[in-house]
């Protein structure tokens, strides 16, 4: 490149072209830092933006199907009144579905299931795949493959429900609605209308729900929607229509794509660290060819011009790879998570995450790229020959303008398309007040370093003079080492939470059995049936309704447009119980409980932190629509809800006097001393329960725990998955470091050993440096990490923050040793450059 003349007056932009293309075809090599960044980054985003928006666009492409309608109404313990029927099936033609848990048995096996009676009309969209429903007798079931694998059935097999005798007809592969029927505890079965009614299990107060899905001739669901809940407006309905058929599925998918983008966001910005430091690194071997240029009458414009463009032709093509990466990971993805995604989705390319992606690759690469550029071309042809040892170039006022315009972008971006600005933006301002922070306190060690006195031992004054002499990159470094061992704390700390999350969810004594839907007056005969199956048992018999909140204080539900923030049991319907004593597992914090035998207006105890975000007081009403009446009631007393123990916790106790009269069941928890009890003692009380109350169901604590440990196991997957391109970020920023020093820590190895030092000597100076770093280090990482920790943990996904101490001291000191020799094996090949090479450089 430097045999190319400039013209007087600087050169044109084909000619500067053909000097950075030439230049750049030489040796490409010096840019892979900045390319391998840009990668992980770019690739990151596209790939967890791509999956987000096939997931989220497959459930509303099939919003007809996964709600079995274009709108559906469901009721909770009952059916619909003739009024009611009549009028939804006004609007069009109505599948009528009873679905409801219960224990399928066979022999002395019993098996928790979900039972779903179907009308003739079902499905309405889609279709049952592997069995046909087309005259279902009432005696026969289609029963799904976990079905027949958990209870070892087939076709022609037979099985009971309640009261009630059924053949398997066939074995489904698929339900059409499964993803809009919400989570569920068991396999499912299908039987008909006629069928569910036989088997005794739909008593008054039982704990079921009837879902009326209605296909329309025409035009949109949602005014018909509003129409029947004006015309409806105590029935306690959960209405949806088919462009927001699994709310919930929808939520979690959109806000853990949310955070895990913000994750990778936050894995950009500090590749652009890598990014700065692979470019300043490319800049100092080229620091020749740019002074060489400037003698030969290039101007600084140009300088900028030909190294601008070389960065980027890598940088675009960096992003390019990057979004085919992203793109094409998708597929894959759903093909390893298998059923673990509500929907699987097939492959498409979604242009926006894809184009959002690229604008912050493009943001970031600018930003980061720009300083060490202004310092490079702001420097006179003398000084960069003498730049091993002189002073950086400065950063003008033009070049600081772009960068806080790039990082403003980057902002506004990222806080348009969140969910939740405030979230977004407080993530996006720790990771700056984190990079601010470790680049400040490198900036003091620095200056502390050269400020000591200088040590006796010739190894330790090497080390704290490699701190502060002249092309020191120790801010880099203190930035690397801090980001690489506060990445390590978090996930440890959060890792470590979320396995303490599921110990603490199941207390020392645990509750074997919840049992549900036991006859209202039945009491005393379960309570003989379970202690006789298992004597010493400690049993806790509740009463069991659902209601649905559609006022407080003078606030109607119905009329608000968006739920306030955390009120997430004002979505659809709760459990709620009524009690004279106040229940196991809740502290009173606010006002007074009721007396004994209490007479007078309905009167209610409110969770506390319910209360706090509805704004309500003691003294207050909370209106509540239970069985299709709505029920003011009056605030009597808060309650803190001890909702980590396996017993009953509801939002809203009754006084006794306000929902005894109402039709409902009994549901009860079964402890069961292991230590003493029989090793069989559970299986015993299930069989006992069951051939005393037929429609009742068993639930056994560890399958509970089972599903809700895979479901956390898989949120710490996903955490993990997308936090460790953070930290191969992190990483790429210790080479980046280490890159930019090469071509001084060369001259340095290069003047040791001709000093007589060995190899060995000058790598301990290097390890004392680094060992010093890390120590300084490791306190500020601990506290940060945890930081992080404790907000994900409690913030993002409302759990307890417990992290093991053992474990996050450990890998924070693995973490340390990981890192160092990171370092020193980025400082092996120094060991090998030969001295006339390394002078010839200067």
């Amino acid at each position: 490149m430097t045999g190319t003349a400039i013209p007087p007056g600087g050169a044109g932009w084909r000619t500067l072209l053909a000097l950075a293309r030439r230049d750049l075809l030489g040796r490409l090599r010096g840019l892979r830092l900045l390319a391998i960044c840009l990668v992980l980054g770019v690739t990151t985003l596209a790939a967890i933006g791509s999956l987000t928006a096939a997931i989220t666009g497959e459930l509303a492409a099939r919003g007809q199907t996964i709600l079995g309608g274009d709108y559906e109404v469901a009721i909770s313990q009952r059916r619909a009144t003739a009024a009611e029927r009549a009028a939804i099936a006004a609007t069009g033609r109505v599948s009528e579905t009873v679905r409801t848990r219960a224990m399928a048995r066979r022999g002395d096996r019993a098996v928790l299931t979900e039972l779903k009676g179907v009308d003739s009309a079902y499905p309405l969209y889609g279709r049952v795949t592997g069995a046909t429903l087309a005259g279902l007798a009432a005696d026969e079931l289609v029963v799904d493959r976990a079905f027949a694998g958990r209870l070892g059935v087939g076709p022609g097999d037979v099985v009971r429900y309640g009261t009630a005798d059924f053949r398997i007809r066939a074995v489904m592969t698929e339900e059409p609605d499964r993803v809009g029927e919400g989570f569920t505890l068991g396999p499912v079965a299908l039987a008909s209308l006629a069928g569910i009614d036989r088997t005794g299990l739909l008593q008054p107060g039982a704990l079921y729900t009837a879902k009326y899905r209605v296909r329309m001739a025409g035009g949109a669901p949602a005014p018909v929607v509003k129409r029947l809940q004006a015309q409806f407006p105590a029935a306690s309905w959960t209405l949806k229509d088919r462009d927001n058929a699994a709310p919930g599925a929808n939520r979690f998918i959109a806000r853990m794509g949310q955070f895990l983008s913000l994750i990778g966001l936050a894995a950009l910005v500090i590749a652009g660290i890598g990014v700065s430091n692979g470019v300043g690194s490319y800049l100092a071997s080229k620091r020749a060819g740019i002074a060489t240029l400037k003698v030969l009458g290039a101007s600084s414009v140009d300088i900028a011009r030909i190294y601008l463009m070389q960065i980027g032709m890598v940088a675009l093509g960096a992003i390019a790879a990057g979004l085919v990466l992203g793109a094409l990971l998708p597929p894959l993805i759903v093909q390893l998570a298998g059923d673990v995604l509500p929907v699987a989705p097939g492959f498409r390319l979604y242009w926006a995450p894809l184009a959002t992606a690229a604008a912050y690759g493009l943001l970031i690469a600018l930003a980061f790229a720009l300083p060490p550029l202004a310092r490079a071309r702001s420097l006179p042809a003398a000084a960069l020959f003498r730049a091993l040892v002189g002073a950086p170039g400065r950063i003008d006022r033009r070049t600081l303008l772009l960068v806080a315009g790039a990082a403003l972008l980057v902002l506004l971006i990222a806080l348009v398309q969140a969910r939740d600005p405030l979230f977004a933006g407080i993530v996006l301002g720790a990771v700056a007040a984190v990079l601010l922070l470790l680049a400040g306190l490198g900036v003091a060690i620095r200056r502390t370093a050269r400020a000591l006195p200088r040590p006796r031992r010739p190894l330790w004054r090497l080390a704290v003079a490699n701190l502060h002499r002249p092309g020191a990159q120790t801010a880099a470094l203190v930035v690397a080492l801090g980001l690489a061992l506060t990445l390590f704390v978090t996930l440890a700390a959060i890792q470590t939470s979320l396995d303490a999350e599921i110990r603490r969810t199941v207390p020392a004594r645990a509750p074997a059995l919840f049992v549900l839907d036991i006859p209202s007056g039945e009491a005393a005969r379960f309570r003989a049936a379970a202690t006789a199956a298992a004597p010493g048992a400690e049993l806790n018999i509740v009463p069991a309704l659902r209601g649905t909140i559609t006022g407080y204080g003078q606030t109607r539900v119905a009329n608000l447009k968006s739920l306030p923030d955390g009120a997430w049991f004002l979505r659809g319907e709760r459990g709620v119980t009524y009690s004279a004593a106040l229940p196991e597992g809740s502290d009173l914090v606010a006002g007074r409980w009721w007396p004994a035998g209490y007479a007078g207006p309905p009167l209610v105890s409110l969770d506390a932190e319910a209360a706090r975000i509805l704004g309500l007081k003691v003294g207050d009403t909370l209106t509540v629509s239970v069985l299709g009446r709505e029920i003011p009631a009056r605030i009597a007393s808060l309650r803190k809800v001890n909702w980590d123990t396996l017993g009953f916790n509801y939002i809203m106790v009754f006084s006794p006097n306000t929902l005894a009269a109402a039709p409902h069941s009994l549901t009860a928890t079964v402890e069961i001393d292991r230590a003493r009890a029989a090793p069989d003692a559970t299986a015993r009380v299930t069989r006992a329960v069951l051939d005393a109350f037929p429609s009742a169901s068993v639930i056994e604590t560890g399958e509970v725990i089972g599903q809700v440990r895979t479901l956390l196991d898989q949120m710490a997957t996903a955490i993990l998955i997308a936090a460790s391109v953070t930290i191969m970020a992190g990483i790429a920023v210790l080479v980046g470091a280490i890159a930019a020093a090469r071509q001084a820590r060369s001259y340095d190895a290069v003047i040791l050993k001709t000093l007589g030092g060995t190899r060995g000597q000058i790598l301990a100076a290097q390890a004392a440096e680094y060992g010093l770093l890390a120590l300084l280090l490791a306190a500020l990482a601990l506290a940060l990490g945890l930081g992080a920790g404790w907000y994900v943990m409690t913030r993002v996904f409302d759990f307890s923050f417990v992290p093991d101490w053992t474990v996050v001291l450990a890998t924070l000191m693995g973490g340390a040793v990981l890192t160092l020799g990171i370092g020193l094996a980025g400082s092996l090949p120094l060991m090998s450059v030969r001295p006339a090479r390394a002078l010839r450089s200067l």
